[in-house]
C-alpha cells in the first residue's frame, strides 16, 4: 500500500510542480496537465510547445532515473480545430487517446459546439470480457442463480465507473456481450443444452440484468472543465 503513495509524492515533485513552475511559464500558449498515478495527459495550445515539452520531459525524467513509456507516449493534434485541420490536410478524423480506461475523442455538443467525449476503451473492454469468459467457463456448473448474481454485481461495478455522459451506448454494448457469454456458457454445462434463445429470454425477463444509467454527468463538472465543454 505504501509504494503507490510514495510514487505519487515522488511524481508530484518530479512532474507536477516542475510543470507548474517551469514548463507552463516557458510556453507561448495555454498548457495543462492531468495526472493520475503514473499516467498523465498534457495539453498545449501550440504544437511547438508540445514538442519542446516532450524533449524536456525525457531529460527531466532521466535526472531521476525514470523514463517515458515510448509505446504509450505520443503527440497528437486534438481540440476544437483538430477536425477542420485534419480535413484540410486530407487526414480523416482526428486521433483519439486513452486515459484511465476511457477513449477521449473530438466531437460536438447538441448545439454544434466542440466538446471532448468519452467512451469505454476497446482494449479495456476486451480485457473485461476475457476475464468474464474465463470465470464463466470455470464456474459453469455452479448454480445458475448464483452465477447470475455474480454477473449482476460485476455489471453494477462496471456501471459505477463507466456510466458517464456520452458512454451509455458503449456500456449497453458491454452488457449485451456479457449476456451472450452467459448464454453460451450456460449451454455448456452438460452435453444437452440448458437453453434455447426463447427460454433464455424468459429467464432474463424474470431475472433481468441491471440497466445502465448515467452515474456521473460531465455537465455537473462544468466549472472545472469549461475548456472541453
Amino acid at each position: 500500500m505504501i509504494s503507490p503513495i510514495l510514487a505519487n509524492i515522488y511524481l508530484h515533485y518530479v512532474l507536477d510542480l516542475w510543470f507548474e513552475k517551469v514548463v507552463r511559464k516557458q510556453c507561448k500558449g495555454q498548457a495543462h496537465i492531468v495526472r493520475y498515478a503514473d499516467d498523465s495527459v498534457c495539453c498545449f495550445q501550440y504544437k511547438d510547445d508540445a514538442k519542446a515539452f516532450y524533449l524536456a520531459l525525457i531529460q527531466r525524467l532521466k535526472k531521476f532515473n525514470l523514463e517515458i513509456a515510448e509505446d504509450k507516449t505520443k503527440i497528437i493534434p486534438f481540440g476544437r480545430f483538430a477536425e477542420s485541420n485534419c480535413k484540410r490536410n486530407g487526414e480523416g478524423k482526428p486521433q483519439t487517446f486513452d486515459f484511465l480506461g476511457f477513449t477521449h475523442y473530438c466531437s460536438k455538443s447538441q448545439t454544434g459546439k466542440f466538446r471532448v467525449k468519452l467512451k469505454s476503451s476497446s482494449k479495456g473492454m476486451r480485457a473485461k470480457l476475457k476475464e468474464c469468459k474465463e470465470w464463466l467457463k470455470a464456474n459453469r456448473t455452479t448454480d445458475i442463480h448464483e452465477i447470475k448474481r455474480r454477473l449482476d454485481r460485476s455489471l453494477v461495478g462496471y456501471y459505477n465507473y463507466y456510466c458517464v455522459t456520452d458512454n451509455i451506448k458503449h456500456v449497453n454494448n458491454f452488457k449485451d456481450k456479457v449476456r451472450s457469454l452467459f448464454f453460451k456458457w450456460m449451454n455448456r454445462r452438460s452435453q444437452k443444452k440448458s437453453f434455447n434463445w426463447e427460454k433464455f429470454a424468459l429467464f432474463l425477463k424474470r431475472f433481468p440484468f441491471p440497466v445502465p444509467r448515467t452515474k456521473v454527468s460531465i455537465f455537473q463538472l462544468k466549472s472545472e472543465i469549461t475548456y472541453i465543454l
